[in-house]
């Protein structure tokens, strides 16, 4: 143990400072400074319940639509902010890199838990909507934690993945965007998967193979409704559940593999 703790000792140490700096930087010059982890969401959240819920009726049926709407989009907004922010997070390190020898992946972390601090302030905006709308807390709302470190996990793997490509291949900025844009409306974020199920059950268990999707609606599960659609509600059996949980390890698996391969030239192709 003496001797782990001696070898992870800097990395840490650098983590911390990493962390630290990135959240400073992120706000610096700005009027409103860290408002804005907590303006951002809820300006998507207004306009998407105007348009989808008042517009259009899509969370009709669903108890505490708000919540469970706000749920989402703040759970996909930390994918996205992770993701999208390790993509030139390696290069815009590249003078660092050239000049001092340490550990890679520590660069991907510190944008990872810079991230979990605003998904943490975000929650404490959730927690205020519940007490308005009047949501209970039900004892299986302890089970949200096992969510977040998966939605944590995933979302670390592909943005190593993702990282590691970029240094090479400064066209995968453009196609991850359409990627996630695509991504967001094949997420039940907006809509319940039991729309989808109306219309295709197949087209839904598809759906919810997408580990976003399966995290989201366990997450609502839990701490929003228990009339949100669960996988083992969707598949008959909690056992398919295994697939996506699957595929993020099969991701973390791949991204480790391919980001330690590439991490030995990132100094020379920055």
């Amino acid at each position: 143990m003496e001797k782990l703790k001696n070898r992870y000792r800097y990395s840490v140490i650098l983590l911390k400072q990493l962390v630290k700096t990135d959240f400073k930087l992120r706000y610096q010059n700005s009027v409103l400074g860290y408002l804005w982890s907590l303006l951002r969401p809820l300006a998507l959240f207004v306009t998407l319940y105007i348009v989808f819920a008042r517009f259009l009726k899509v969370g009709e049926g669903i108890p505490h639509y708000p919540v469970y709407l706000l749920l989402g989009i703040v759970l996909w907004n930390y994918f996205v902010e992770v993701t999208t922010g390790s993509l030139g997070a390696i290069v815009e390190k590249g003078d660092i890199l050239r000049k001092i020898n340490f550990p890679k992946y520590v660069i991907i972390l510190s944008g990872s838990f810079s991230a979990l601090i605003n998904l943490f302030i975000n929650f404490g905006v959730i927690a205020v909507f519940m007490v308005i709308t009047g949501v209970d807390v039900r004892p299986v709302a302890f089970l949200l934690p096992i969510f977040v470190i998966e939605l944590f996990v995933f979302s670390l793997a592909t943005a190593f993945f993702l990282s590691a490509a970029f240094v090479r291949f400064r066209d995968v900025r453009y196609i991850w965007e359409v990627i996630i844009q695509a991504a967001f409306y094949a997420t039940p974020i907006l809509y319940p998967i039991s729309r989808v199920v109306e219309f295709s059950d197949l087209a839904a268990k598809l759906l919810m193979l997408n580990p976003m999707a399966q995290i989201i609606q366990d997450a609502r599960l839990v701490l929003v409704t228990e009339k949100t659609q669960s996988f083992g509600a969707l598949y008959g059996s909690e056992l398919p559940r295994l697939l996506p949980v699957g595929i993020t390890i099969l991701l973390v698996v791949v991204a480790a593999i391919y980001f330690r391969q590439r991490s030995k030239y990132f100094a020379e192709e920055v």
